[in-house]
């Protein structure tokens, strides 16, 4: 038997150090390196947990924090909506699915960043460009806003910004559960009297369950972790209105050269997220057990 196992395992083995060096050791360092005063060269000492007392004790690290959730509840949300009905409006029997199918799905193929300046020139504060020009064709002149400038609308142009690039990605994953449901079961209940949203809900919502689930999961991750759009269009600003907790990681590291620090707040984001991760499998996997 070991003769068996010898050959696989020294295939593998090559990927396995190539892994091992790459993905495991920073990450275990970068556990170390959380509770050490290290400012990314030189000696270090540990600290203890002092960087994470300072993290749970600074009013910026907090605002982060509560952006970040602001930001991933509006994007699971408004994503997950808008992808729905992409996905219900495709799956019609209208001759230009297929196109319109591409055209709701392509932005998810563009660059994060190119995205952000793409809609930093759509919410340009002049008067007569982008979104504000657009307003002011349509005689919506009172309408017209800083939309990155303005610390009450910043984080909220953020996330319609996530949005327009990411609703077509769930859009594709409930695609893929309508095209499982079977046809019979709506006929079915058509013939029983079942009008189009009792179809949809009694229906098709339940059987979406396990897209669903990948979509909420997907959503939410990428909410809590979001930061290429956040700095390539604000940076964090105005002020700290569009702070996450990864921008906070990146300044603390790269700016500040806090990189003890910067690991503490790295090492609470994951943990973070890995929490919530499981406690929204476990009801998702409960709920498609239900249907």
């Amino acid at each position: 038997m070991t003769s068996r196992l010898g050959p696989p395992w020294l295939f593998v083995l090559p990927g396995l150090i190539v892994y091992a060096a790459i993905v495991l050791y920073p990450s275990i360092s970068g556990i170390v390196y959380a509770f050490t005063d290290w400012s990314g060269l030189g000696d270090w000492s540990f600290v203890g947990l002092k960087n994470f007392d300072t993290l749970f004790h600074d009013e910026q690290a907090l605002g982060a924090l509560k952006n970040t959730l602001l930001l991933t509840i509006a994007i699971v949300v408004v994503q997950n909506g808008i992808g729905l009905a992409l996905a219900l409006g495709v799956h019609s029997r209208i001759k230009s699915r297929i196109v319109l199918r591409a055209v709701f799905f392509a932005p998810v193929v563009v660059s994060p960043v190119m995205v952000a300046f793409l809609w930093k020139y759509v919410y340009n504060p002049a008067p007569d460009a982008g979104l504000n020009g657009l307003l002011g064709a349509v005689g919506l002149d009172s309408l017209r806003q800083d939309w990155l400038g303005n610390p009450s609308l910043a984080l909220w142009s953020v996330a319609a910004m996530v949005v327009w690039q990411c609703a077509g990605y769930s859009m594709v994953i409930f695609l893929a559960g309508l095209e499982g449901v079977p046809a019979d079961l709506h006929e079915a209940a058509t013939i029983d009297g079942a009008g189009r949203f009792s179809r949809f809900r009694y229906v098709t919502w339940p059987l979406l369950a396990p897209a669903t689930t990948i979509n909420l999961m997907l959503s939410t991750i990428g909410g809590l972790k979001l930061f290429d759009q956040i700095f390539a269009a604000t940076n964090g600003g105005p002020g700290y209105a569009t702070e996450t907790l990864s921008t906070v990681l990146y300044k603390q590291a790269f700016v500040f050269g806090r990189f003890g620090y910067s690991t503490a707040v790295a090492l609470v984001l994951a943990l973070f997220v890995a929490a919530v991760s499981l406690v929204q499998i476990r009801y998702l996997r409960a709920r498609e057990d239900q249907t």
